[in-house]
């Protein structure tokens, strides 16, 4: 079970980079998100161990996505002086979460007949949560706009973000460092490397 979970783990980590610049930031967050529904939903429905083995595969591919692409769009809109702070929130959260799963998990373990669908499907409701956030509150990355010609949306991102009309300065170290005139060089090989080794030590034990 537990390494199904770093088996799709391992295979999202490798495609969500050039995923995220084909189809953005935001895009790829709120698949994962659906990815983490529908993965709960397996494994609470599971009739068999089979059934349950993908729906831990289908986590694996959610952590993936989620754990790359979510530093990646903090790194591109968050403003510089806090933008080391932002970027330690996804490990933090992470952490967090994994001691708030511990908990519940010792909690319905004291039960007198604990059901462990109930401990898998649970992750379905703050999943569906995320996707809401995703889909209705979450701005794109105004760098992946840039890249894309979208330059009208990327200053207005800014300029919500920022909570100020000019945006002129920032817009335009975003335009001058966009992949489309800037790439630096195989940030997602290095990025895969970083991730997978995360998964494997955070999610070894679960």
């Amino acid at each position: 079970m537990v390494a199904a979970a770093l088996i799709g783990a391992v295979a999202s980590v490798i495609v969500a980079g050039p995923a995220a610049d084909w189809l953005g930031r935001r895009t790829m967050l709120c698949i994962s998100g659906l990815l983490f529904s529908f993965a709960a939903a397996v494994m609470a429905w599971a009739p068999t161990v089979h059934a349950l083995i993908v729906g831990r595969l289908l986590v694996g591919y959610a952590i993936g996505l989620a754990a790359t692409v979510a530093p990646i769009l903090i790194s591109e809109s968050s403003p510089a002086e806090i933008r080391g702070q932002l970027a330690t929130l996804p490990q933090l959260m992470g952490s967090l979460g994994l001691v708030l799963a511990y908990a519940m998990n010792f909690a319905l373990s004291l039960q007198p007949d604990p059901d462990w669908r109930i401990m898998l499907g649970s992750l379905f409701v703050p999943s569906l949560v995320y996707v809401l956030l995703g889909i209705f509150v979450l701005p794109e990355s105004p760098r992946w706009l840039v890249s894309k010609g979208r330059m009208l949306d990327a200053k207005l991102v800014l300029q919500n973000l920022r909570g100020q009309e000019d945006v002129s300065g920032t817009y335009y170290f975003v335009a001058c460092f966009s992949p489309t005139i800037y790439s630096p060089p195989a940030p997602h090989v290095f990025a895969s490397i970083l991730i997978t080794r995360m998964l494997v030590t955070q999610f070894l034990e679960t």
